[in-house]
């Protein structure tokens, strides 16, 4: 068959894809930026396009030509710079139903959620179901599958943060760390899509393993995966969070896409469960998920670094933002260090100029988009400001404030939020 994955450089969507090929479809994958995964699987045939721009029928004819299955493995926690919900998750749906109506009628399969509950009103959870309904009464044949938390060798999200929460040292802290928690491994997702393929299951279908673990077993299970020591869980009261999901919503306006967001914590005061009705599904429980793929010392560093990233960042923007702030106050004295080479006029100009040009890496480094670019600045400035002295003035170098000595640990640093920058 002829199958199309939205979202299919994503976590599961990845997971998807390699399972259909293996089962001998002929996939084609869409993403907003397919190029590695293009050179990660190569079976597939990808497609770069961004649904939140696909809200209209005439968007899909071209895509949906020919195609027999579509599985819908894209969505976003909340809206954001990088992000649109209602876009991506409910009117571009809905325009590809309308289309797939008129044209070969392929069925659907749409990696949903548990839409009722604490967090039901929030966007993420109600455009799901606007496109859950709007799939459900277009008379287009159609699984909408509702895993609960998914476990897989990679992470992303939820599970990242698992990770990352597990590496913590000496203690745990956790928020509603009570809360129960069902999980799934990847694997049983893309089981149950190739059935659904094959014929075999259509519907609407919650899935989850049997075993129902408090967030805090869960994230010590993960602490023994990764192989540390047990580490005493701290609850910490909710409201003790409320800063840090502030900072986590104001970094998703900025492009991020941080697990900490106020959505992800709703949903968790009232933990992760399913209806279980009957699917007939079998679903991997976390021990088992995790034990099928035992830890290297990648998974170690990556959940050492995980919530160090955004640290990082942060901290590489207060630094070229003072950088470039600071001299303002003091403008004509920090422009005598160039009048033994030019002209005052000039100093002061060259001066301005590398105020403004460290003011906006510093900027710039916080918006997701231009992050890379920014990172990349920040290395060519720093070169280039460390050349110049050095031709210029090279006694800074023994300078008792190290002004130039400075410059070395913020490259490392650089070259630090560069290698952990991607997300996926």
């Amino acid at each position: 068959m002829n199958i199309l994955i939205l979202g299919a450089t994503g976590f599961i969507g990845s997971v998807v894809a390699a399972r259909l090929v293996a089962d001998g479809h002929v996939v084609t994958g869409l993403g907003r930026n397919p190029t590695r995964a293009r050179l990660k699987q190569p079976a597939i045939d990808w497609r770069r396009a961004d649904l939140s721009r696909m809200t209209k029928p005439a968007d899909w004819d071209d895509i949906l030509k020919d195609q027999h299955v579509v599985v819908n493995c894209a969505g976003a926690l909340q809206d954001g710079l990088s992000d649109d919900l209602s876009a991506t998750q409910a009117e571009a749906m809905r325009a590809l139903y309308s289309t797939a109506k008129r044209s070969s009628r392929p069925l659907i399969v749409q990696i949903s959620a548990r839409t009722a509950g604490a967090a039901s009103d929030l966007p993420f959870l109600a455009t799901k179901r606007r496109a859950d309904e709007a799939l459900a009464a277009s008379g287009l044949p159609y699984l909408i599958l509702r895993p609960a938390l998914v476990l897989g060798r990679n992470a992303h999200g939820g599970s990242a943060l698992l990770r990352a929460l597990a590496a913590s040292p000496y203690v745990l802290p956790l928020v509603h760390a009570e809360s129960p928690v069902e999980t799934l491994s990847v694997d049983d997702v893309a089981e149950a899509v190739s059935r659904a393929v094959s014929g075999g299951i259509s519907g609407d279908i919650d899935l989850a393993a049997e075993e129902v673990l408090t967030l805090a077993d869960l994230v010590r299970l993960h602490r023994q995966w990764l192989g540390l020591p047990p580490a005493r869980v701290f609850s910490l009261a909710p409201w003790l969070a409320r800063p840090v999901t502030w900072l986590a919503d104001m970094s998703g306006l900025l492009g991020w896409r941080s697990p900490l967001r106020s959505t992800a914590m709703t949903v968790m005061s009232e933990g992760v469960q399913s209806s279980k009705s009957g699917s007939g599904l079998a679903a991997t429980s976390a021990t088992a998920a995790l034990s099928a793929n035992p830890s290297g010392v990648q998974d170690l560093w990556f959940a050492r670094l995980y919530l160090l990233k955004p640290l990082v960042i942060s901290g590489l923007s207060v630094f070229w933002l003072l950088s470039g702030l600071i001299p303002l106050l003091t403008l004509e004295k920090t422009s005598a260090h160039f009048l033994p080479f030019m002209p005052e006029a000039a100093a002061m100009a060259l001066t301005l100029a590398t105020c403004l040009i460290d003011t906006a890496l510093g900027a710039a480094v916080l918006l997701r988009p231009l992050a890379k670019r920014a990172l990349l600045g920040m290395l060519a400035v720093s070169f280039s400001y460390l050349a110049g002295a050095s031709l210029l003035e090279p006694a800074l170098w023994l300078d008792p404030l190290g002004p130039l000595v400075k410059v070395l640990p913020s490259i490392l640093l650089t070259l630090t939020a560069l290698a952990t920058l991607d997300e996926r």
